[in-house]
């Protein structure tokens, strides 16, 4: 699985970053994909912060 936070649609709630800091951080105020975990680290929690992302900004590209 492939992770992506599009800029445009994110509006820094930063619930992703909570959910899986390993994998997601907040910057500049808007959520972004840790660089290097990209591939979503195979956390299990990556699905939940997927899913539970309030703009839908995350895209997973299997």
């Amino acid at each position: 699985m492939w992770l992506s936070v599009d800029p445009e649609r994110c509006y820094g709630s930063g619930d992703c970053a909570y959910r899986v800091p390993s994998v997601f951080r907040v910057v500049d105020g808007f959520g972004a994909v840790v660089p290097g975990r990209e591939d979503g680290g195979g956390d299990p929690k990556v699905r939940e912060a997927v899913e539970g992302c309030p703009s839908q900004a995350i895209t997973v590209t299997e």
